[in-house]
């Protein structure tokens, strides 16, 4: 699958809520994720594809309500692409939030996520 393929995959299933049926399909497993810096909840960088996966789990479990989730179109250059990821989103014992990030992706040659990156 090529790049742009893999950013229209990730996309449709994000839309759809499925995010560890993408890890799954998408992600190699030796796979980085990145936040802009950490926090009590997250290191900044988590190594593997079940870590990641872990992570996600973690998210939903602060997540008391989600609102509503967008996830733009992709714009792919080379091995990467980057889409724009809203939320409106109570997390658990917070106020109501708006929260919009900016998510890189690079894929390696056999077709594969190795890194995903958040920026707020």
């Amino acid at each position: 699958m090529n790049t742009s393929k893999i950013a229209a995959r990730l996309a449709e299933l994000c839309r759809q809520g499925q995010f560890e049926t993408a890890q799954k399909e998408l992600y190699a497993n030796d796979a980085i994720s990145i936040e802009p810096h950490a926090t009590p909840a997250f290191e900044k960088e988590t190594h593997g594809l079940d870590a990641i996966i872990k992570k996600g789990h973690k998210f939903e479990s602060m997540v008391e309500q989600m609102h509503s989730f967008t996830v733009s179109e992709p714009l792919v250059a080379g091995n990467s692409f980057a889409v724009i990821m809203g939320m409106d989103v109570t997390m658990k014992g917070h106020d109501r939030m708006n929260m919009s990030e900016l998510c890189v992706y690079e894929v390696n040659k056999e077709g594969k996520i190795v890194s995903e990156r958040f920026l707020m």
